[in-house]
């Protein structure tokens, strides 16, 4: 496995290539993420890895000008699972649609240049990567996928709750207790007889 290249990243917030000895831009890392260059961002004096937080800042510059791939809903349901019991299930269908999704595009590109050997190569690779319908595309997918995610949650919690009914002492359906049911009515105590006064003899 080739190592990857090394940007340092200064206090001023100039990225440094330690491969061209050169400083470079933001827009030339996403130039080195367009052409499936490895390359990890480290801190000049600490080391640490910045290469997420930089790609991160590409996405956001992205999304501010031009045309945003992802919807306000979309990027909403994505921060209310930060810190939820589904977010590692949430990363990881994301993360396995867009892979999906990008052999998807790749099969496509393939198979047009042999049924379309007269357009140029690069035609369809531009289409994808600098179209203005094709981010549209893949938001909506990824819309979709987060969609399907919540709604399988619920219906994971509506199972669970139908589950849990039928054990004693549950909730009954709106949150409320169930009543108490009533207790068997006691045998009523017999009365005792009241002692009969002795009648009087008559003289």
């Amino acid at each position: 496995m080739a190592t990857p290249r090394i940007i340092k990243k200064y206090p001023n917030r100039r990225l440094y290539d330690t491969e061209t000895s050169t400083y470079i831009t933001l827009a030339e890392v996403k130039d080195l993420v367009l052409q499936y260059r490895e390359f990890q961002v480290q801190d000049a004096k600490s080391g640490e890895d910045l290469t997420r937080a930089i790609l991160l800042q590409i996405i956001l510059e992205e999304e501010s000008g031009g045309v945003p791939m992802f919807s306000t809903d979309m990027l909403a349901n994505i921060i209310r699972y930060y810190g939820h019991s589904m977010q590692g299930l949430m990363g990881s269908y994301l993360e396995r649609s867009i892979h999906a999704f990008h052999e998807a595009q790749k099969r496509f590109q393939e198979q047009a240049q042999v049924l379309i050997p007269k357009v140029p190569a690069d035609a369809f690779a531009n289409m994808m990567t600098g179209g203005t319908q094709i981010p549209n595309v893949m938001g909506g997918y990824l819309e979709k996928g987060a969609k399907a995610v919540i709604d399988m949650q619920d219906e994971l919690r509506s199972q669970a709750l139908k589950l849990f009914s039928g054990f004693p002492y549950s909730a009954a359906p709106g949150g409320e207790e169930p009543a108490p049911e009533p207790e068997p009515a006691k045998p009523a105590r017999a009365r005792r007889a009241a002692p009969r006064k002795p009648r009087a003899r008559k003289k």
